[in-house]
């Protein structure tokens, strides 16, 4: 058995150890939640660390585990890692047990909380590492479902239930688009397998018309995109983010989000290049409506939670402009900005979600003074601040990098201007976010506020900070990694280009036979 195949079950073991544990025991259950997470946390760090590249005759995989399911629809469970994977896998797993770690705030109902966070775990990290684009839409959807639960049972705020329809509605719309494109290539590619990897060998060989290609792209882009919060289909994040429970947030706003962008680079890109090319400078100017527009939106906000969903949704539109870029530096970015954001946003939510627990509120004009009262978690803020700014040092600046550097050459001068000067914006909202919450008089809601009082208790929080200051000042532990696996994604859809301009030229009749 794969070592990815131990990280995936490990949760699911003990979500079935959980549903057959007493409620009254909650030390048992949190323990087993722990336990779980982080033996499945070591092992990725194992997997990542003994990561050298891709395997040969594995399709570019490593770690490979196949077992056969439905033989005659060519499904199978299929796990592997190359490098677009193998980081995100890490960062799923980290951002997992950190969730955990900040869950014992749940007074009702722990038993069943638990329970389907570690369904929810075990279905993100499937998704992940499945290729088999059976398995790889099963396990988002495994994950997606107790999202909604969650939220609608421990969520908080008035509009708790207004948030969970509307999140519903808006991801099982997406799910479905997306689902009508997935099925729809299936039928297409002729292949008879869910197997990326005999269904990339197959659409190499024979390609799909462009036309049948730009159909296809175009229903993975609209269904992929609204699971991500691509403007205008972003509305559903800020507020389900607000009224979801503080670990729902880490994960979903820190990974499962993350779902839709990694099904365009692993599927939509390379198996469909002329649909891909067709629809970039349309994604283009998409982005910029993330970049700007819910970067505007976020430095109206008064609610810190909203002000971090808005920002969450600001930074997608730079892994869009990278994949937009269409080139091996900008489709790498992409892959970096996303795990730096996956830390990010657990980070950001997992300090909210602290404020919430102690005063019930987060709105930032009721604070103030909040680094004098607690210097640990005012640091926090700050370092969270400015590493969504974009600041040296951090993870995010070398992903933000390297996609603005990727479109330079393909994308027009003024969207690349354009998100450019949007980094501005992030950096205003952010400011203002550490002034009023941790500089100046201390407000009402920051007296007698208690700082994280023991070193466990401090742990998650540690834990995410290192990652983002480890991936930001040596980002080749990532960028050597994706090289590799994006060398082959950017081949072959250079590959389908080219074939594309061949199928156009036998199409075009001969000049003898124009002029009889």
């Amino acid at each position: 058995m794969s070592i990815l195949s131990f990280i995936l079950l490990l949760p699911l073991l003990g979500a079935g150890l959980i549903a057959l544990w007493p409620r009254e025991q909650r030390v048992a259950i949190r323990a087993i939640a722990l336990a779980t997470t982080s033996l499945s946390m070591l092992l990725a760090v194992w997997a990542f660390a003994g990561f050298t590249g891709a395997a040969e005759g594995l399709g570019g995989f490593k770690y490979v585990h196949r077992v056969a399911w439905v033989d005659a629809l060519g499904i199978h469970y299929l796990v592997g890692a190359d490098g677009i994977n193998i980081g995100l896998i890490l960062m799923a797993a980290i951002v997992s047990f950190a969730a955990v770690c900040v869950s014992h705030s749940i007074e009702e109902r722990f038993k069943e909380f638990h329970f389907l966070m570690l369904l929810m775990i075990t279905g993100i990290l499937g998704a992940f590492m499945s290729i088999d684009l059976f398995f790889f839409y099963f396990f988002h959807e495994l994950a997606l479902i107790p999202t909604f639960i969650m939220i609608g049972v421990w969520g908080r705020g008035e509009q708790r239930q207004y948030a969970t329809y509307k999140m519903t509605l808006y991801l099982t719309l997406g799910a479905l688009v997306a689902l009508a494109g997935l099925v729809l290539l299936y039928i297409q590619s002729g292949a008879k397998t869910f197997d990326l990897v005999a269904l990339s060998q197959q659409l190499e060989a024979q390609p799909l018309r462009p036309e049948s290609q730009s159909l296809i792209f175009g229903l993975l882009l609209v269904g992929f995109g609204i699971l991500v919060s691509l403007w205008p289909f972003h509305s559903w994040a800020p507020i389900g983010y607000g009224a979801a429970p503080t670990a729902t947030a880490m994960l979903h706003a820190g990974v499962l989000k993350k779902f839709g962008i990694y099904g365009l680079i692993r599927v939509a890109v390379p198996l469909l290049p002329q649909g891909a090319q067709a629809w970039a400078h349309l994604l283009g100017w998409l982005c910029l409506g993330n970049i700007l527009y819910c970067g505007w939106v976020a430095m109206r906000q008064k609610d810190l939670n909203q002000l971090i969903g808005h920002s969450s949704v600001a930074h997608m539109g730079f892994v869009f402009l990278g994949i937009a870029s269409m080139s091996l530096i900008g489709l790498s970015g992409a892959i970096l900005v996303m795990i730096a954001h996956g830390f990010l946003a657990a980070l950001c939510f997992a300090l909210s979600g602290y404020l919430w627990d102690q005063k019930k509120t987060l709105e930032m004009e009721q604070y103030g003074g909040l680094l004098r009262q607690t210097p640990f978690v005012g640091a926090l803020l700050v370092m969270a601040m400015m590493a969504g700014c974009g600041l040296p040092g951090f993870a995010n600046f070398a992903g933000e990098v390297t996609v603005l550097f990727g479109a330079w050459d393909s994308l027009s001068g003024v969207v690349v201007g354009t998100a450019w000067g949007a980094l501005v914006i992030g950096a205003l909202y952010a400011l203002r976010a550490v002034r009023r919450l941790l500089h100046g008089p201390i407000g009402a809601q920051s007296e007698a506020m208690s700082d994280l009082p023991h070193y466990w208790a401090k742990l998650p929080y540690v834990l995410l900070v290192g990652c983002l200051l480890i991936f930001g000042i040596f980002p080749g532990l990532l960028t050597e990694k994706i090289r590799g696996s994006m060398d082959g994604v950017v081949a072959t859809m250079e590959k389908g280009l080219q074939q594309d301009v061949i199928l156009l030229a036998n199409d075009t009749p001969e000049w003898s036979q124009l002029e009889d």
